[in-house]
C-alpha cells in the first residue's frame, strides 16, 4: 500500500532540498574570517562615528568594484528612555565641567561641547522632532585569497578612516556577524550605537553616482546600480572625451554607438578612421567616406582658402592658416632650422600671392595654389633649393598621389569620415594633419553641433607639430559647439607628449575600459584610480570599464541593441556568421 505525503509533508521536504542547493559545500570557521567553499569571507562592523555625517558618506564603500554585502539595523529607542538616558549624561557632563572648575583647570572645550550637543538633542526629542535609534552597520567582503581580503579589508578601513569613521573585523564572532548580514533580518552580532534619525537617515544606500539626465545619449549601463548612463556631453564646461583602451576592449563599438545616437538628436559627426572600421557605418546611415590614400580619387589640398567666419577679420583667417601649413610643412619634411622656418614662412605668402591671395584682399573666390607651387617659389629663392629638394616626393614623386591635387570632396553631410588605412605608416601622420587642418577650416565656417573624432590619436601624439595642433583644437573647440573625441590604444606614446596629459584635462569626459597590466601603472597615476578600481579595468570583459564625467566616475557596460550590433560591430566571427546567414 503507498504511503500517503500530506502537502505540509510535501513542502517541509522540498523547503529542505532548496536548502541543500544554495548552501555552500563546506563552511569553515576562523577567528579572523570565514572559509565559504573556495571563498575567503570577513565581516566588518562600525564602532564609530564622527560628530557630524553628511550626506552620501557611505557611497565610496557602496561604489568600490569589489564584491560586498552591507547590512543596516535601526532598533528604535523608546522616546522616555532616551529622555531619560539623555538627562543623566547632561548631569554627569555639567557635574564633571563644575568640578573641573572647583579645581581651577582651564576650561575643556569637549565637555562643553558634548553638553550642548546633548541639551540640543534633549530639546528635539521633547518637541518630537527626532528619533533615537540603535543602529547597526555591518560589511562583509568576500576573496578568492586571504591576502586580497586583507587588501580590501584595508582599503575599506582607510575609506572610512578619512572621515572619523571607524571599523573593526569581528573577532571569533565571525559565524554570528555573517548571519547578521544575510537577508534573515536578524541581527546576531548586536553592536549598535545611538544615533538621531536625520543622522541615521545619512545611511541611505542608494546614493551611487547616477549620470542619468533627461536629455543626451545612452551611454551604457551603471554598473555600481544598474541605472541607465544617459548623458549630454555638451552639458559639460566642455565636450571633450578621451578613451583609453588595450585592443579589442570595444573602443570603436563605443565610439560607433555614441555616432549613430548623437546622430539621432541632431549632431554632427566627423571621424578620422585609421582601420576602416567606420565604412559599414557609414554606409548604413548614409553617410560620407572617403578613403585617402596615394591612389585614391579623394584629394585634400592643404593649400585650400579657409572660409572666413562672420564677424572674424580675414587677414588673421589667412596668417593663421599659413602657420597652420608651417606646421605640416615640419611634419613633411621632418627636423629644420630657424633659418629654414623663416624661408619657409616667406614661400608659403609669396606661393599664395602668386595667385593673388594676400590679407588685404577678397581671396574667398581665389583659386588656391598646390604644394607644387610652393616647391617652384622655393625654386627660385636664395638658400630654398635644399627645402625644395626635400618636398620632391610630395609634389612630383612616390607620394604625389594624395597631397598635391585640389580638393574634390563634398562634405555636405551629417556623418563624414576620411580612411586613411590605405596609407602607408610614415604617411598617416602627413594625412592626419591635413584632414584636421581641413575639418577645422570646415567647423570655423558655420556654428553647429558637431563631434570629431581621432581614432588612434597616438599617431599624431608622436610629432611634436601634430600635438600641438591636436591640442590646439582641443583647447579651441568649445567656442565652435565642437567636441574632440581622441581615442587610443598605445597610452604610453599618448602620455609621452607633452601635450598628452593636457589634452585629457581639457577633456570633461573620459572613458577607460579593459587596459594592459603593463599600461596599468601609468593609466592609475594619471587618472587617479583607486586599488578596486585599477582591479576592475584589468579584469573587464569586451565593452566595460570607467565612465568619468566631471567629478563623478562610474562602471560602465557598453551595450547596443541588436540592430546597432549588426551595422557596427568588427568582430570576426560574428561577421563571419552573417555572411553564411546571407549566403
Amino acid at each position: 500500500m503507498a504511503e500517503k505525503i500530506t502537502t505540509a509533508q510535501a513542502y517541509e521536504s522540498s523547503e529542505k532540498d532548496v536548502r541543500d542547493v544554495i548552501a555552500p559545500a563546506a563552511l569553515e570557521v576562523n577567528p579572523k574570517y570565514l572559509r565559504l567553499g573556495n571563498k575567503f569571507v570577513k565581516t566588518l562592523f562600525i564602532f564609530t562615528y564622527p560628530r557630524y555625517l553628511s550626506t552620501g558618506w557611505f557611497s565610496p564603500v557602496i561604489n568600490l568594484p569589489a564584491t560586498l554585502d552591507i547590512s543596516f539595523f535601526a532598533h528604535p529607542v523608546d522616546t522616555v528612555m532616551a529622555l531619560r538616558s539623555l538627562r543623566k549624561k547632561s548631569a554627569s557632563i555639567e557635574a564633571q565641567i563644575s568640578s573641573e572648575e572647583e579645581e581651577g583647570k582651564v576650561r575643556d572645550p569637549m565637555l562643553e561641547t558634548a553638553l550642548e550637543d546633548v541639551e540640543h538633542l534633549r530639546d528635539q526629542l521633547q518637541q518630537a522632532q527626532e528619533r533615537i535609534f540603535n543602529v547597526s552597520a555591518y560589511i562583509t567582503i568576500y576573496a578568492e585569497t586571504a591576502e586580497e581580503l586583507n587588501r580590501l579589508e584595508g582599503e575599506i578601513s582607510s575609506l572610512m578612516e578619512s572621515r572619523l569613521i571607524y571599523v573593526k573585523p569581528a573577532l571569533f564572532q565571525q559565524l554570528e556577524a555573517f548571519n547578521s548580514v544575510l537577508p534573515l533580518n536578524q541581527d546576531k552580532l548586536a553592536i549598535s550605537t545611538p544615533l538621531n534619525s536625520a543622522t541615521a537617515a545619512s545611511f541611505f544606500p542608494f546614493v551611487s553616482p547616477d549620470l542619468t539626465s533627461n536629455k543626451g545619449i545612452l551611454y551604457g549601463i551603471n554598473r555600481h546600480n544598474n541605472s541607465l548612463i544617459i548623458f549630454d556631453r555638451f552639458s559639460m564646461e566642455n565636450a571633450n572625451m578621451v578613451i583609453f583602451a588595450k585592443s579589442g576592449a570595444g573602443k570603436s563599438y563605443t565610439m560607433k554607438l555614441e555616432i549613430i545616437r548623437s546622430m539621432m538628436i541632431g549632431t554632427d559627426v566627423i571621424v578620422i578612421d585609421p582601420e576602416n572600421e567606420y565604412e559599414t557605418l557609414a554606409r548604413a546611415v548614409g553617410g560620407s567616406f572617403f578613403n585617402i590614400s596615394l591612389a585614391s580619387k579623394n584629394h585634400i589640398n592643404p593649400f585650400e582658402i579657409p572660409v572666413v567666419p562672420a564677424g572674424e577679420d580675414p587677414a588673421d583667417v589667412l596668417r593663421s592658416h599659413i602657420l597652420n601649413i608651417i606646421g605640416l610643412l615640419k611634419v613633411m619634411l621632418g627636423e629644420i632650422s630657424k633659418e629654414e622656418d623663416a624661408i619657409i614662412d616667406k614661400a608659403i605668402t609669396e606661393t599664395y600671392a602668386s595667385r593673388d591671395i594676400t590679407p588685404d584682399k577678397d581671396f574667398t573666390k581665389a583659386t588656391p595654389p598646390l604644394l607644387e607651387d610652393l616647391q617652384t617659389i622655393l625654386e627660385n629663392m636664395e638658400a630654398g633649393a635644399g627645402l625644395a629638394q626635400r618636398l620632391y616626393k610630395y609634389t612630383r614623386g612616390a607620394y604625389a598621389g594624395f597631397t598635391n591635387h585640389p580638393t574634390n570632396i563634398d562634405v555636405k553631410n551629417r556623418l563624414i569620415i576620411f580612411s586613411i588605412r590605405d596609407l602607408e605608416e610614415q604617411l598617416r601622420p602627413v594625412a592626419m594633419y591635413i584632414i584636421l587642418h581641413f575639418i577645422w577650416n570646415l567647423i570655423r565656417s558655420e556654428l553647429k553641433r558637431r563631434i570629431l573624432i581621432v581614432d588612434e590619436a597616438w599617431i599624431m601624439m608622436k610629432y611634436e607639430d601634430g600635438a600641438t595642433f591636436l591640442f590646439g583644437l582641443v583647447k579651441r573647440a568649445r567656442k565652435y559647439f565642437l567636441g574632440i573625441t581622441t581615442i587610443t590604444q598605445d597610452v604610453e606614446d599618448f602620455l609621452r607628449s607633452p601635450y598628452g596629459r593636457p589634452i585629457i584635462t581639457n577633456s570633461s569626459i573620459q572613458i577607460l575600459l579593459k587596459q594592459a597590466p603593463a599600461m596599468m601603472d601609468t593609466i592609475a597615476k594619471t587618472f587617479d584610480l583607486a586599488g578596486g578600481e585599477r582591479a576592475l579595468l584589468l579584469e573587464a570583459g569586451v565593452g566595460e570599464g570607467l565612465f568619468f564625467a566631471g567629478l563623478k566616475h562610474v562602471a560602465v557596460k557598453i551595450i547596443g541593441s541588436f540592430s546597432e550590433d549588426k551595422i557596427i560591430t568588427t568582430n570576426p566571427e560574428e561577421i563571419l556568421k552573417r555572411q553564411k546567414e546571407q549566403i
